[in-house]
């Protein structure tokens, strides 16, 4: 449910912005950063049995503080946001975007290679790379 739901605070951000090719302009950038306070208002006052609102809030933390809205560190951010940042990081490399074609899957598990128990929790990256490596995962089309 959260990977459905983790990025509806973009809702609050001009389409000229999340379309925009080439870097976004510090304000811009700011817009887009408050896509995830904005999706967690949309989905605080929502019951769920899983903590939708907070991964919303904290799928752009990471573990060693770099992240926002909160700058969160390690086990400060819920399990379920550091799998969705993975999930999250991956997907949008490898799919197309307004705003650029995609980047790959392969770029995509170097992003989250390099990055791992830095920006992203080390164990999500683990199975992560065992699902896509080992286990033949694939991104639906």
């Amino acid at each position: 449910m959260a990977g459905f739901l983790h990025d509806v605070g973009q809702i609050t951000v001009p389409a000229e912005v999340l379309a925009k090719p080439g870097k976004l302009s510090p304000i811009a950038y700011q817009l887009v950063q408050g896509h995830a306070q904005a999706g967690y208002d949309v989905l605080k006052g929502v019951k769920f049995p899983w903590p939708v609102a907070e991964v919303a809030l904290q799928h752009h933390e990471r573990m060693d503080g770099s992240g926002y809205p909160q700058c969160l560190k390690g086990d400060e951010i819920l399990l379920e946001a550091r799998v969705m940042a993975v999930a999250d990081v991956i997907e949008a490399m490898a799919s197309h975007r307004p705003y650029r074609a995609a980047l790959g899957l392969a770029r995509a598990l170097e992003e989250i290679t390099r990055g791992r128990a830095t920006r992203y929790d080390g164990a999500v990256v683990d199975a992560c790379l065992r699902l896509f490596r080992e286990k033949g995962y694939s991104i639906p089309a």
